[in-house]
């Protein structure tokens, strides 16, 4: 079953790429990191209003997100570490991602793949 055109929204994703050393004032690694992702990707996919019944069955006994995505793109790289961009546009602050959503869980089936999302603020 393929998902129907006129349901379909553009959503960005930015997949997790490798922890970055953070340096110092004179180059030299501190010895932190943090999160480095690739540039924002878009995917044309359904997006639920809210969760609902169906959902909670399809990822089991996890309650706690806010979305789901359907995409009958197989081969769609999103994984628990990919950020989405779903209600605004990507943006970028100091080279980090400005995402408003995570992804919680990944369901694959035979045609499609649902993905449970979850909002977060990150500023």
């Amino acid at each position: 079953m393929k998902l129907m055109k006129r349901n379909l929204q553009p959503v960005h994703y930015c997949l997790y790429a490798d922890r970055i050393p953070i340096l110092d004032d004179d180059g030299y690694e501190t010895g932190e990191t943090k999160v480095g992702y690739g540039e924002p990707v878009k995917l044309m996919c359904n997006v639920s209003p809210a969760t609902g019944y169906a959902q909670v069955n399809m990822f089991g006994n996890l309650e706690s997100y806010d979305k789901v995505l359907i995409t009958d793109d197989m081969d769609c790289p999103i994984d628990e570490n990919t950020v989405l961009f779903i209600d605004k546009s990507p943006e970028f602050k100091d080279g980090k991602p400005i995402y408003d959503y995570t992804v919680r869980r990944v369901a694959k089936s035979m045609n499609t793949i649902s993905y449970a999302v979850s909002k977060v603020k990150v500023s």
